[in-house]
């Protein structure tokens, strides 16, 4: 008898799962080696003091993917098309917005590869003591493996089977870092201590924190809305599907960053030990879990790495689709062109043998940039009532708009700060 119901709370907690909309693409963009990377970093850094940051970014996420999905459902229009017929100088910002988030999302994939290589070669290396000396041969040949297979899973692939496929490596890293957590776990008062707003006044804050809101509010994730809704083939009747799972994809973004956050802060800041390279990622949690901890750590690591190339390598051909107001046609030519010069570009860090943690961190906190004309337009957009056919947008949801504005416009310019610093 309690086998069945095992089973059949199995069988729930799978439908669960599987049921998840587009919110899993929302989380396969948001968490990838960068949020990863970021987390972990500031986590070694500065504790639990970034808590407050990560917070208000998904918070702001949230209610810009219930905007955008909610225009998406209501004009069948998707975003960068509206910007273009919609907005005085809507074609421009469109532009200006796809060169904008292609080369963040490009560079990011850059890093995505390098961290993702740099993993099996730790795993290989743990198991293999005769690569030690090959490092940069096997990096390079495992990330030329990972983006062929990648660009060649891209070519037979429709929505529901990226979904699919999402829906595994987004599950694969939840459990990898709720399972790391198990092993360290930071003070609780630190956690409370981390929602007060604060911005650690050392070389590098700043930079983290930029990066952080470009890796949780990532733009991409709120233009691309609209399309996977469309997708999925939600409709006007799916409005509350649609809030539901706005809400859920920021929720579980909060979780599995803040898990991924408090491990690194449990493991390495009260050692005193920072994170530069990617086996200081799990060497850290060895001396306390053993071989097994660093082997979960690195498969939840690589699931997040894994779980961001296919939104990646979707990006620009889904941004120009949707300024042409198309579907995604993945067996269109322009796709495939795409996409394959989006694998050369993510080849050249593993390619020149770049340290992928200054890659990744960098290349997050150019998303931060584009972010406040994305806001813009959506607020514009959604309180015109022509556009919207006569639906109003809730006071709420505008409070939440204006904020994430304001918000974003802060970082941006906190952003250029850090970027003068570090050059």
């Amino acid at each position: 008898m309690e086998a069945t119901t095992n089973k059949s709370l199995l069988k729930k907690i799978i439908a669960i799962i599987l049921g998840f909309g587009p919110g899993i693409f929302a989380i396969g963009y948001t968490i990838g080696t960068g949020s990863v990377t970021s987390m972990i970093v500031a986590g070694s850094k500065f504790n639990m003091d970034l808590l407050w940051v990560l917070f208000l970014s998904c918070l702001f996420s949230g209610v810009l993917m219930f905007a955008y999905g909610n225009y998406g459902l209501i004009t069948g229009e998707t975003a960068l098309y509206g910007f273009k017929k919609h907005l005085k100088f809507g074609k421009a910002l469109a532009i200006l917005i796809i060169v904008g988030i292609t080369f963040g999302q490009w560079n990011s994939l850059m890093g995505i590869l390098g961290i993702s290589s740099n993993i099996i070669y730790e795993i290989l290396a743990i198991n293999f003591d005769g690569l030690s000396g090959f490092k940069y041969q096997t990096v390079l040949i495992t990330a030329i493996v990972i983006i062929v297979t990648f660009y060649l899973l891209m070519l037979v692939g429709k929505y529901t089977f990226f979904e699919k496929i999402l829906v595994i490596f987004v599950t694969l890293m939840g459990l990898s870092f709720v399972l790391s957590l198990y092993f360290v776990q930071p003070l609780p008062l630190d956690v409370i201590k981390g929602l007060i707003p604060k911005i650690p006044d050392v070389p590098g804050g700043k930079m983290l924190v930029a990066a952080f809101v470009g890796t949780t509010m990532a733009s991409a994730t709120f233009l691309s809305r609209p399309l996977f809704v469309k997708g999925k083939g939600w409709t006007i009747k799916n409005l509350d599907q649609q809030k539901k799972d706005s809400i859920t994809a920021a929720i579980l973004i909060f979780t599995i960053s803040g898990v991924i956050m408090a491990v690194s802060a449990g493991a390495l800041y009260y050692e005193g030990k920072e994170v530069t390279h990617v086996l200081d990622m799990a060497n850290t949690l060895e001396p306390v879990a053993g071989k097994w901890a660093v082997t979960i750590f690195f498969f939840g690591a690589l699931s997040a790495g894994l779980s961001s190339i296919f939104p990646c390598l979707l990006i620009a051909p889904l941004l120009i689709a949707d300024y042409q107001s198309g579907d995604l046609d993945t067996n269109s030519k322009q796709f495939r062109i795409i996409t394959f010069i989006a694998c050369l570009v993510a080849l050249i860090g593993p390619a020149f043998g770049a340290n992928p943690i200054e890659i990744q961190i960098l290349s997050q906190v150019f998303n931060v940039f584009v972010l406040p004309l994305v806001i813009l337009g959506i607020i514009i957009m959604v309180n015109n009532k022509k556009i919207m056919k006569n639906y109003k947008t809730g006071l709420f949801v505008n409070i939440g708009l204006f904020a994430s504005l304001l918000f974003a416009c802060i970082i941006s310019y906190n952003g250029i700060i850090a970027l003068t610093e570090y050059f």
